[in-house]
């Protein structure tokens, strides 16, 4: 499931100390991804000659792609599944009930 969350997606912390918490992913490195607003830590930054004083700066820390999963507008985790659409792209969906809802298109790898 991991191979389909990507730069810009919606995505449910599912496992560690933010789980349940939902939010943007940021960047993307192999198998580790910052998503905003969780993982947070304290980084402390050295005073340097142009700023007045050290400071204490709050910033998201990358963690493993496997404890998050893609989530629905609601906020709950889905399982994406692809299939092509009419004009022959690969496009990514879940099931809601009866419905599938779209959640985007697959990039093609040429």
């Amino acid at each position: 499931m991991s191979k389909w969350i990507r730069k810009g997606d919606k995505v449910v912390v599912i496992a560690g100390n933010d789980k349940g918490k939902t939010g943007e992913v940021i960047s993307r490195n192999e198998d580790r991804i910052i998503v905003q607003g969780v993982n947070i830590r304290k980084k402390h930054a050295k005073r340097r000659q142009k700023a007045p004083g050290a400071e204490i700066l709050e910033m998201e820390m990358p963690f493993h792609v496997s404890n998050v999963a893609l989530c629905s507008e609601d906020g709950k985790p889905v399982k994406p599944k692809v299939r092509l659409s009419k004009n022959g792209d690969k496009e990514l969906f879940y099931l809601e009930g009866d419905k599938e809802v779209a959640l985007r298109q697959v990039r093609k790898h040429s």
